[in-house]
């Protein structure tokens, strides 16, 4: 199979990209002017049709969702709008990286559930990754926002839901393509994503033509960050694809300081590499045994 005979690099290359265009999705999000959960609605709502393009070219019509395609489409609703609301009231680098801790439910889950056990140097290099990004997240000195404490907590609490998407997609992969897992995960979140938007009284319309600018970007972000997790997904195991989105705070924190001038403290720049170092160790560890 054509999964099978694709080079570990060239998936790790593909889910490297992913996670790096993902982490303009905080940026985005603060550009759109609209309600966190609003933004969510306008990311899918652009991003479905192209999915269902590919989708259609891929394989041709589009038939009914499996179970996980579903499930993966109430996890992502739930991951964007609590993640939409960290970075509401927190900082966009505190934000994505409190919501990188997935790698620790990931590694969890993939362990007891789905029999994939981790070697021992995987799992330190998962504590490494993590620690680094709570070194980023704890810094006084950086950071900002309207609420921190709330917005870190949603971003907390995002990382379950991320995780949840990630192995539903990893096991939905098994035996479905990227572009059909990836078109339900979408097309299921779009109306809870509007509901939300509703039932929250958000700001449903951007203001300006540079908020709908950013609401088309977040959804073309969408297709080709997540995309390429979600093939990436189905050549590499759960825990080593979760590792290696970490990649995402460094890329927002870099931008949050350099567009809306958020500081970067020194233990955020220590963190970073901190991070990146766990992310280069887990692929260098991670070959699955024999």
């Amino acid at each position: 199979m054509t999964e099978t005979a694709t080079p570990r690099w060239q998936a790790l290359a593909v889910l490297v990209f992913g996670g790096a265009v993902i982490g303009l999705s905080p940026i985005l999000v603060r550009l759109t002017e609209t309600g966190p959960a609003a933004a969510g609605f306008w990311r899918l709502a652009f991003a479905v049709p192209l999915l269902a393009l590919m989708t259609w070219r891929a394989s041709g019509p589009i038939t009914a969702p499996s179970r996980l395609g579903v499930a993966a489409g109430v996890a992502f609703f739930l991951d964007l709008t609590f993640w939409h609301y960290g970075i509401k009231y927190t900082s966009v680098a505190n934000a994505t990286v409190l919501t990188n801790l997935t790698p620790v439910v990931v590694t969890l889950f993939a362990w007891i559930f789905l029999k994939e056990r981790p070697r021992a140097l995987f799992v330190a290099a998962v504590a490494l990754a993590v620690g680094g990004a709570w070194m980023m997240a704890s810094d006084k000195q950086g950071g900002g926002g309207l609420n921190p404490p709330l917005g870190d907590a949603f971003s907390l609490t995002t990382a379950l839901w991320y995780a949840l998407y990630l192995l539903a997609i990893g096991q939905g992969r098994k035996t479905e393509g990227a572009s059909r897992l990836m078109f339900w995960s979408s097309a299921v979140g779009l109306p809870l994503t509007l509901l939300a938007a509703l039932a929250l009284r958000e700001d449903l319309l951007p203001a300006s033509a540079a908020g709908w600018a950013a609401c088309v970007g977040l959804g073309l972000m969408h297709v080709a960050g997540q995309g390429a997790i979600a093939w990436a997904m189905g050549r590499l195991p759960t825990s080593t694809a979760s590792v290696v989105v970490l990649v995402q705070p460094v890329v927002a924190g870099w931008l949050g300081w350099l567009l809306f001038k958020e500081v970067i403290g020194p233990l955020q720049a220590i963190g970073a590499a901190v991070t990146l170092s766990g992310v280069v160790l887990a692929q260098l560890v991670s070959k699955p045994r024999r």
